[in-house]
């Protein structure tokens, strides 16, 4: 009898061990999903650019000798990828950074700024050299104690911030890397150019 019990609590065991097994890629597309998850949730700010837009505004003709626009117009070419989220709602935010902790595990921490109360953490995927990277996940958290009395409306609705969440993926040279944080007017780009010298 207490053999028989050993063997039901062991096939227990190897059943929860199968079905975590099978689980485990679910979970993982879950954490790979957050921009899916968000996209269409009134409490969030979705943006999402595809790369037929980034390859529109390579195509524009520069009519200039630089050779640092034309290095940066081949930067805005190799993007592949452009998302972001913002919201004001605790839950989403507390969501998003559960997120940014797991996936950051398999990324690099390039910077972090802290400045009343807000903190900007930027973490990047190497591409194929050291100069070049193919993710950079950029993470602004406690926008909330800087922005709340700002008078931001979207579609009628007054908006508040506490997070944003941005990814860019591609073939991204880091040394135009501050200019294109700058181009969208998101925090954090000053810094990059000032680590950059």
């Amino acid at each position: 009898m207490n053999t028989i019990n050993k063997l039901n609590a062991m096939k227990k065991s190897l059943v929860v061990l199968a079905l975590a097994i099978l689980l485990m890629p679910l979970t993982a597309m879950a954490q790979t999903d957050i921009f899916e998850k968000y996209s269409n949730s009134d409490n969030v700010t979705y943006a999402s650019i595809k790369p037929k837009m980034f390859q529109m505004l390579a195509g524009i003709d520069i009519e200039t000798d630089s050779k640092e626009a034309q290095e940066y117009m081949k930067m805005v070419k190799s993007i592949t990828s452009f998302k972001t989220l913002a919201t004001d709602d605790k839950n989403v935010a507390g969501d998003i950074a559960k997120w940014v902790k797991a996936r950051s595990g398999s990324l690099e921490e390039l910077m972090e700024i802290k400045d009343d109360g807000v903190v900007v953490k930027f973490y990047v995927k190497e591409g194929r050299d050291e100069n070049f990277v193919a993710e950079l996940l950029m993470f602004v958290n406690g926008l909330d104690a800087v922005t709340k009395d700002l008078d931001v409306n979207v579609n009628g609705k007054k908006r508040g911030m506490e997070s944003v969440l941005v990814s860019f993926t591609g073939d991204i040279d880091l040394n135009q890397l501050s200019k294109l944080i700058n181009a969208f007017d998101l925090p954090g780009g000053k810094e990059l150019d000032k680590k950059k010298k």
